[in-house]
Formats: structure tokens, sequence, C-alpha cells
């Protein structure tokens, strides 16, 4: 069997006493986990944990130059009985190296061990089922199956021992940080799957890229359960926030210096013109669309990552949001002329129509087909920005919570998950609102009378020279206010609809 990390390198790092004040993931995490005890700072100095981690280091630095390079790590962790390829080496460096000169300096090191060593813990801790401070073989084939990888009991037995340095044929927390201390962990499913950027965050306009779904969600078919309860999830909020989103679009469109609507000025308007049923206008569309956007986005999804021809379970940031804005892009381009419908219908007057038909039938006759697809590149557009920025501020959020907060468990609980998902996807709004309203100006062009043709950025010149830039945001505010209820309501509709179809939570 391999030779185990315990002895001389980890006891390098670690106290006399066992705990490892080269982590604060350890020394925060609890003595729960096979530990032996937790010191005070009186028995064990930080000058003490500072040499023994120098010690360290200066095995390592076989050339003697204060800095741990491939070449280094690779003859120090061989002369330790280590044997790491040549990219799980170049992986530690690259985790650990901040000043980006292709080493690690003594900071770098311990700061690369203490982020490595809290990433373990939180593995270490999900595979602990039983939460007894063990791993065990049934733990082991229970998680990997839970991220749709089937192994036998055998396999799981023969990873045990690879790790187990006392023969009891189940991992403590020691065991696991020494096999694991200076072995790259790039992608933890594990962490992954509790922070999955949920389809649940429905705030009307679905430009978010499409949830991941494990080999044996699709295997049993839990995917479309998920979907269904998404769609249906999406259907209720925005039928619940309709008013807004209705008022959202009257300010986007008619809102300017001499005609300053507000929020209470424009709900008396409408009551005023149409009665409490006109508050819904254009709503029965917007729901409709919900089921083949969705459908068209996850089918094109699947297919584009196939096209990348990744080999991951789970996709890397960078490839989801290529694949996510591709089918985003693909989605709403089949989709778009029930999106141009919408607009018209929400800002129909009493009468004008008589249904969605009697709408389409009329643009139709009077535009041409080319109406349908109006405002359709600025609607492209403006998938890149809000893509984009929601998924970096949702990774960022989660790293940021993973590294301050998650001490036994990678799960953040679902206030967290609804918070950073509804600050995404409000940041991604934020982003791609001006050319939201631009898109919006462009659909409804035809529906006021004697307004001439005008290009997307005719449109943009046109408002910042009469409006300045605030025009461009004009209708942010019942957008906005419709963020908070909208993903409430779409989180509870969600977990019901879940459990009516028999999906499991995690």
């Amino acid at each position: 069997p391999r030779r185990s990390l315990a002895s001389p390198v980890v006891n390098g790092v670690l106290c006399p006493c066992g705990s490892s004040h080269g982590s604060p993931a350890e020394s925060s995490g609890g003595s729960g986990s096979g530990s032996g005890g937790s010191c005070g700072r009186s028995v064990c100095e930080a000058s003490e944990q500072d040499r023994r981690l120098r010690a360290l280091f200066q095995k390592l630095d076989v050339n003697r130059d204060g800095a741990l390079c491939i070449h280094d790590l690779a003859v120090g962790l061989g002369r330790l009985g280590l044997h790491r390829t040549e990219l799980d080496l170049l992986k530690i460096v690259k985790a650990g190296d901040k000043d980006l000169d292709g080493q690690l300096d003594f900071e770098e090191f311990v700061h690369y061990l203490q982020d490595h060593e809290k990433k373990l813990r939180l593995v270490f801790k999900s595979l602990d089922k039983k939460n007894d401070g063990r791993i065990d073989a049934q733990e082991i084939v229970q998680s990997l199956r839970d991220l749709g990888v089937k192994i036998s009991e055998q396999q799981a037995e023969k990873i045990l021992k690879s790790m187990d340095k006392n023969g009891t044929m189940t991992i403590d927390w020691n065991e696991w940080r020494d096999y694991h201390l200076l072995h790259p962990v790039e992608n933890i499913p594990e962490i992954i799957l509790y922070w999955k950027h949920s389809t649940i965050f429905d705030v009307g306009e679905n430009l978010t890229v499409p949830d991941e779904f494990t080999v044996e969600e699709r295997q049993t078919g839990m995917w479309w359960r998920h979907l269904v309860a998404g769609g249906g999830a999406g259907a209720v909020s925005r039928t619940c926030t309709a008013p807004l989103d209705r008022l959202k679009v009257l300010m986007q469109v008619h809102a300017s210096r001499s005609n300053n609507m507000c929020i209470v000025g424009g709900f008396t308007q409408m009551l005023r013109e149409g009665g409490p049923r006109s508050l819904w206008r254009g709503n029965g569309i917007n729901v409709l669309k919900i089921a083949p956007e969705s459908a068209i986005k996850f089918m094109a999804y699947e297919q584009i990552k196939r096209f990348i021809g990744t080999d991951q379970e789970m996709l890397r940031i960078h490839e989801r949001l290529l694949a996510g804005s591709l089918a985003g892009a693909i989605a709403q381009s089949s989709i778009y002329p029930m999106e141009v419908l919408k607009t018209r219908m929400a800002l129909r007057k009493t009468g004008q129509y008589s249904g969605m038909l009697d709408c389409a039938k009329n643009i139709l006759a009077k535009e041409g087909m080319a109406a349908f697809y109006k405002g359709y590149i600025p609607n492209m557009l403006g998938i890149i920005p809000y893509a984009g920025i929601d998924l970096a501020v949702y990774e960022t959020l989660k790293n940021t919570w993973l590294q301050r907060y998650a001490v036994n468990s990678a799960d953040p609980g679902v206030f967290v998950l609804l918070a950073c998902g509804t600050i995404s996807s409000t940041c991604g709004q934020l982003a791609s609102y001006p050319l939201a309203l631009v898109r919006t100006r462009m659909q409804a062009q035809a529906s006021v009378e004697g307004a001439p043709e005008v290009t997307m950025r005719g449109l943009f010149k046109h408002i910042l020279k009469t409006e300045g830039a605030f025009g461009l945001y004009r209708g942010l505010a019942p957008n906005f206010m419709k963020v908070i209820p909208a993903v409430s309501i779409s989180y509870v509709v969600y977990e019901n609809l879940k459990m009516t179809l028999g999906v499991d939570s995690r």
C-alpha cells in the first residue's frame, strides 16, 4: 500500500496533541471527527506552529531558494514517499500561487495548506453520513451513488484500504487529512451539489444558466420532475407579481421627464383605465412561454455540453457560462414572438384585442412577420451580461460563504441559498436592464401611433439625449419590488411541487 503522508509531513504541521493550528478549518471545526482534542495557545504557541510549518517547507524546498516550484515538490514529496503526477503538482502550485510567479513562497504555501485542509474538512463531513467521525465503505458507496457514480462495496473497500493506516476499515479525520493534504482537490462534487444554482430563481427574466443534473437524476427521470416543479413555481410567482411586471412595462415605454410616472400613480392609472383585471394584462402569455422556453433551453444546454466535449460530470464556470448563454440564445430565439406578444398585451387598451390570437393576427396583418422580432438584437446582447454577472456574483458569494462560515458542512441551508440566488439574479438584471428597456420600447413601437422606426443605437442615443442615463433605468423600482416576493413564492411552490412529484430533496 501507498505510504501515508502522516509521518513525517503532516506531523510536521500538527501540534503534539494532534490538532492542527495550520488550518482554521480544523481549529474551528469542533472535536467530533476523530482528531485528538484541541490544544490551547498556552500549550502550543503560534511560534511553535510557525517553526513546524517552516520545517516542512524546508524539507520540500530542495534547491533552497525560499520558494517551491514543481521540481521542488516532485523531489521533496518523492523523498517523503509520496509520488504525485506533474499535473497534480501543477494544480497545487496554481491553487496557492497568489502573485502568479509560478512558485509558492512560505506565506503562499501556508495559505494553500489552510485553504486546502478546510475543503478536506467539508468533504469529510459530507461523506460522514452517520456523523460518527469515521467514514466506512457503505458511506463511500452512498455518497458516490448520490453523485450518480455506482461502485461496489469491494471497490469502496479498496479506496478505504489505500487511506486506512490502522486496519480498522474505517477512516477517521486524521487519516483522511494525512492522505489528501498535499493532493489537489479541484472540484468537489458534494459541495457543488449543495450549491446548484437552482431553477427556482424565477424573477421574470428567464436568462439564468440551466441547472446541472447528476447521472442518477437523468437516469431515474428526476430531471424532468425538477423542471416541471420549477415551471409550476415560475407560473405561480409570475401570476402573483404580474401587476408589478405590467407597471414595469408601462414605465419602460411611457415614462419620461414630461410624464413622470410613479408607482402609486401607475397603479391608479391602470385601475382607472381597465379595473382590477387589467393589472394582469400580458400575464397569460408570460406564463405560457415558461414551458417551451425551459424545455428548449434544457435540451440545447445538454447538446452544447456534448458539443464542448467535456468529460466532466460538472462543468467549470466558463464552460457553464458559454453553454448557458448559447442555450439561452437558442431558447429566446425560438419563443421570441411570444415576448413581443407579451409586451403588446401588457400595453393594450381596454377592448383593443379580444385575446392573444387576435393580437397576433392584428400584428401580422398590419406590420408583417418582422414585427415579431422587434428588439431581438438588444435581447440577445442582454443574455451575456445577465448570465455572466449572475454566475460570477453567485460563485463569489458561494466561495465567500464556504471560506468564512462553512465549518461542519458544505450545506449552506435554504436562507443562504435563496439570498445568494436573489442577489446574483438582481445584479444580473441590473447589468442588462438598459438593454431590456430598449428591447421593450422597440417591441412596443407600433402600438404608439405615429412613432418613427428607430434602431437600437438610435434609441439609446435618443434616451440619453432626452432623459440622461437615468432614462435607461425607468421601471427599475417595480422590477426590484417584485424580486423578493417572486423568489419567496417560487421557493414555497417549488418545494411543495417537488414533494407532490416525489423528488428527493438534498
